[in-house]
């Protein structure tokens, strides 16, 4: 079965997470880069649609079961190159030189909800999923550039709600705190919305790449620097 994979629809990639819960793990991440080496080579694409095929879960973020038994086999190796890998994705969506959406069909928590936070715009449904940043309750700190780019998608005063109460939050909601674009009523109108909302873009590469490049070289900076030293000495959790 695959984990992730990606299909043409006109002018549209859409990058459908089809493994489940879409725990992201080292195996997930390399796919995932893979599809936007693909994607890139197509010059006929205007935006990118970021998605899941679950019929629950947006991602449910960080594999931890994978990550604990890791640890336990004390592959730091396999560790690092994961959350190097991670931050390569949220980087090159920083970067895409074409709007990426995130069409968010259900549960979006930790590193899920954050991969859409990287994204240009954001779409959810209303029936059914929960936006979530549980990291206070199971001491997981976030990196420096998580926290960077996360608030260049939500406002700072929901940001520092979520952040600190590990809240879940619905669609309405984000949509009235501008963290969405629109709260849609079921998966079918979300990928409707979607696609037709990506379609409105046909901007030259180079332009909307440089622009996007400007506008976050802040947070690629903290990404490059801060973050390197946070992974680099694996400090990955709060004991209590």
């Amino acid at each position: 079965m695959a984990i992730i994979e990606w299909e043409k629809n006109e002018s549209v990639a859409v990058i459908n997470m089809c493994n489940g819960a879409n725990d992201q793990n080292l195996e997930f991440a390399t796919l995932m880069l893979q599809c936007f080496d693909e994607i890139m080579e197509d010059k006929e694409i205007d935006a990118l649609v970021l998605t899941s095929t679950d019929k629950k879960f947006f991602s449910q973020g960080i594999d931890l079961k994978w990550m604990m038994q890791k640890m336990s086999d004390k592959d730091f190796d396999s560790i690092k190159s994961f959350m190097y890998a991670m931050n390569t994705i949220f980087k090159r969506i920083l970067l895409m030189p074409f709007p990426v959406i995130a069409a968010i069909n259900g549960h979006a928590f930790g590193n899920g909800a954050m991969l859409a936070c990287t994204c240009d715009f954001r779409f959810m449904t209303k029936d059914k999923g929960f936006f979530c940043f549980p990291e206070v309750d199971v001491n997981i700190p976030f990196l420096p550039g998580m926290i960077a780019f996360v608030r260049k998608a939500i406002p700072e005063y929901k940001f520092n709600e979520m952040i600190l109460s590990g809240k879940r939050v619905v669609a309405q909601e984000l949509e009235e705190s501008h963290v969405i674009v629109k709260a849609c009523d079921n998966k079918e109108q979300l990928d409707k919305d979607t696609l037709v909302f990506a379609r409105t873009f046909a901007k030259k590469r180079p332009i909307f790449g440089e622009l996007k490049k400007r506008m976050h070289k802040d947070i690629i900076k903290v990404m490059e620097t801060e973050d390197v030293k946070q992974i680099d000495s694996l400090n990955l959790f709060i004991q209590d």
